[in-house]
């Protein structure tokens, strides 16, 4: 099952990673973990993304990690307000970065580097400030496949 592929120790870590990155951001950053992606990783990155309320944000930076463990595959998706903020292969970067860790096994330190990665720029195009709400859970979300 997805919500056996990290342990308990590897999933905290993880959540921790996403709330350092989230306090220095008015951004959402969400990890969402499934066994297998039955369609193109894009178009079911996108499913997810609607899925979890993330294109309701108020200033449309939501950022989407998406793993499908068994089939190797993973997506990183930003809405509209971060992708119109950062450079056009900004992704491909984080995502390139994460692979090589990957790649070597390192699963849990790939994630949690890009979303270290994701936050620097989150906090860069998207400050906190004092009455920012944290609009969307810090939690891992899995997939029922």
């Amino acid at each position: 099952m997805a919500k056996e592929f990290f342990t308990e120790q590897e999933k905290k870590e993880i959540v921790d990673c996403i709330q350092q990155a989230e306090r220095k951001t008015s951004g959402e950053i969400r990890v969402h973990i499934e066994r297998k992606c039955k369609e193109a990783v894009l178009d079911r990155a996108v499913s997810v993304f609607a899925s979890l309320h993330m294109h309701e944000t108020e200033l449309k930076n939501g950022v989407l990690f998406y793993l499908a463990v068994e089939d190797h595959k993973f997506a990183i998706i930003g809405d509209k307000g971060i992708n119109d903020a950062v450079p056009a292969n900004f992704w491909d970067d984080i995502k390139e970065h994460m692979q090589h860790l990957f790649r070597t096994g390192q699963f849990s330190q790939g994630l949690k580097e890009g979303i270290l990665k994701a936050g620097i720029a989150l906090k860069e195009h998207f400050p906190y400030s004092d009455d920012d709400v944290n609009e969307l859970p810090d939690d891992l979300s899995f997939g029922t496949n």
